[in-house]
């Protein structure tokens, strides 16, 4: 789960493993793959680093900067 906010500034959880795509226009909107939209304060950029930590924590990803 990743913590975003919503545009009046609502936090919410959403499972980053339903996250089908994310747009910027100019707001961000994240498309999920059940056909929903959510429209979040963060920026694009922000949204895919906190869905890679989570993947990392979960060990579907190697850290980032680190090497073997």
């Amino acid at each position: 789960m990743i913590r975003l906010n919503r545009l009046d500034e609502e936090a919410f959880l959403l499972n980053a493993e339903l996250i089908k795509y994310v747009e910027s226009r100019p707001d961000t909107f994240i498309t999920l793959t059940t056909g929903d939209r959510i429209v979040v304060t963060q920026s694009m950029d922000e949204v895919m680093r906190r869905t890679l930590e989570y993947h990392q924590t979960k060990g579907l990803l190697p850290p980032t900067g680190k090497q073997s």
